[in-house]
């Protein structure tokens, strides 16, 4: 396909904290990255630390012009938030008085909170003892005893209450946490599953608190790595109860201080029907079914491993997607031969009215509960990693992923 034309008016990715965060940026900053707003006076320089670990890292900042706006979305305006709104002094007001408990250490739990102590916030964290978390955490520079905290201990001391647990650990862990949101307190997700399918978790807030919800679109590596580049990832903010009137500005102040570089609101529901919706589809579960069917297709039909891969996946995620986050899919199908194009122009309506049907039935399954409890139920059984590791490696392990391994390695970074 042609397409040095639209690669050569493409930037040059940057270099991410870590490996795994690098690789995480490359994925999700298409749909997730925020660049730095338009400059206005001079370049700041702050600094954020990342673990003891790591080098001390200065990030530059803009001063920036933008600030809250009602945009136009294809003919829907809405009012979108951005992290100007917000400076470091301006969240230091509004959370004086706050101690923010991070209750958990997955990807979400790390970024979120060295991103609100880089920020200049009043941080602990609760994990288990002794656990793997717990470990990690001390590497980042959590303190036993002072900022590394049981759960309990932890969500004792805070103010703002964040349950950073995966779904089905929020489950588990609710009992144990409930006895501590207490009046006046701020419950905060990242994610509306608790809260909206509580027939199902048991997760009922008390009628006396706050419960927001800032939910990033993309990995905690990825939050974490645009925030270390002075970027900021896209995040959507609900309320679900605003008790002390103050539940909406503290939300989106939150949003900001865990690495958001613009925010939008939506619902609980809405957010957490179209995370699973997109999980599922687009995101994740559809691009390997598509992925999968394609390349089998093309082996079937005498096409070598490497010309399969290469013209399934490789393809699609080293030139063409880029393009699509750059500027939009027309501006990639006008940056392509012409066979190309109108193949793609010609086929996408056979491909939509193929899959509609399927993603009807996937919100449908979401919306009426089903969906959530499945996971539920695969996520808390006693075998669950050994299940997942099972499912990982039929993937890892095919042919089609295999060779992607030998494709990968030859690409110039990788030489």
């Amino acid at each position: 396909m042609h397409i040095a034309k639209a690669l050569r008016s493409m930037p040059m990715a940057r270099h991410s904290w870590t490996a795994v965060a690098a690789s995480a940026t490359r994925a999700y900053s298409a749909r997730a990255a925020v660049a730095a707003p338009p400059v206005v006076g001079t370049t700041t320089k702050r600094r954020v630390t990342t673990s003891p670990a790591s080098p001390r890292l200065v990030v530059q900042t803009k001063q920036p012009s933008r600030g809250v706006k009602t945009l136009d979305f294809a003919g829907t305006q809405e009012t979108v938030w951005e992290r100007t709104d917000f400076p470091r002094e301006k969240l230091a007001e509004i959370f004086k008085n706050d101690v923010m408990a991070v209750i958990g250490y997955g990807t979400q739990g790390m970024a979120q909170s060295l991103n609100m102590r880089d920020n200049g916030l009043n941080v602990v964290v609760g994990v288990r003892e002794g656990g793997a978390s717990w470990k990690q955490a001390q590497a980042d520079g959590w303190v036993p005893g002072k900022t590394l905290l049981s759960i309990e201990q932890a969500a004792e001391r805070g103010t703002v209450i964040m349950n950073l647990l995966s779904d089905a650990g929020q489950k588990e862990a609710w009992p144990t946490l409930k006895p501590y949101v207490t009046k006046g307190k701020t419950l905060y997700f990242s994610h509306g599953f608790g809260i909206v399918f509580h027939k199902q978790t048991g997760i009922v807030a008390p009628p006396d608190v706050d419960v927001i919800l800032a939910a990033p679109k993309g990995s905690g590596a990825t939050v974490r790595s645009l925030f270390l580049e002075g970027r900021g990832i896209n995040s959507s903010v609900a309320i679900w109860q605003d008790v002390s009137g103050k539940a909406r500005e503290r939300a989106f102040a939150l949003g900001v201080a865990i690495g958001s570089g613009y925010l939008y609101e939506t619902t609980f529901d809405r957010e957490v029907f179209s995370d699973l919706t997109g999980e599922r589809g687009v995101l994740m579960g559809a691009i390997q079914g598509i992925f999968q069917a394609q390349y089998e297709v093309l082996r079937k039909n005498g096409h070598s491993p490497s010309e399969a891969f290469n013209e399934t996946v490789e393809e699609a995620t080293q030139s063409l997607y880029p393009l699509i986050g750059a500027k939009g899919m027309d501006w990639m199908y006008d940056n392509c031969s012409t066979t190309a194009r109108r193949g793609a122009l010609d086929w996408a309506p056979e491909f939509y009215a193929a899959t509609k049907p399927v993603f009807e039935r996937l919100y449908a399954a979401v919306a009426n509960g089903s969906e959530s409890q499945r996971s539920i139920d695969e996520n808390s059984r006693p075998d669950y990693r050994e299940r997942l590791e099972k499912e990982l490696k039929e993937i890892r392990e095919s042919e089609m992923w295999r060779a992607g391994v030998t494709v990968r390695s030859l690409r110039p970074e990788n030489q």
